[in-house]
């Protein structure tokens, strides 16, 4: 007879994937996991197996919901231009507004992980991409609409933008004045024509 699991999978995931996001995953230990999941080393093992599995299931939730966050945000204004100026500065005012420097955990896993562990160069990658495809698909919507020129090479722009997008995240790290990071953000919002 199996054992019913006595605690919330879904929630113990969330809890593992705040802590990493938080340390990364060297830094993490099975102590903390153990603290901020609520739950003991042998039902950490049984639902999810090791450190490195947990890690990989709490970066697949966390790129689920970003993935999911970013196409709704982008889909709120009806003005592509407005959507991706709103979208930007929230990402930085939500960076500057946290006394916690999180950054953005698939991010900060391509730096620490990918250049070393193949498995996590690619989820990090297949990220990147699908944040690409729904830039590219709100471009899209913007030539459609006019907004846009029509020559726009929208997979190009798309792809500059997922770059431009991680590099700030990863700028951001290190707290430079808010004025040089904004002023970025004006120039990045230009390429959009």
């Amino acid at each position: 007879m199996v054992r019913q699991r006595e605690f919330d999978e879904q929630k113990a995931l969330e809890a593992a994937m705040h802590q990493f996001w938080e340390k990364g995953y060297e830094a993490t230990s099975l102590s903390d996991l153990t603290s901020r999941m609520g739950i003991q080393r042998p039902s950490i093992y049984s639902a999810f197996g090791d450190k490195k599995q947990l890690f990989e299931a709490a970066l697949r939730k966390y790129t689920q919901f970003h993935a999911s966050f970013v196409s709704s945000q982008l889909q709120k204004t009806p003005s592509v231009k407005k959507a991706f100026r709103s979208f930007f500065e929230g990402v930085v005012a939500k960076e500057y507004g946290e006394d916690l420097n999180r950054g953005c955990f698939c991010i900060n896993t391509m730096v620490e992980l990918a250049p070393h562990e193949p498995k996590f160069e690619i989820l990090t990658r297949e990220h990147q991409m699908y944040l690409s495809a729904i830039f590219q698909e709100t471009i899209e919507r913007g030539i459609q609409s006019g907004e846009i020129k029509k020559d726009t090479h929208a997979a190009a722009l798309a792809q500059t933008l997922v770059v431009s997008l991680i590099g700030l995240t990863v700028m951001m790290k290190s707290r430079p004045d808010r004025s040089f990071i904004d002023h970025s953000v004006e120039t990045i919002l230009t390429l959009i024509k």
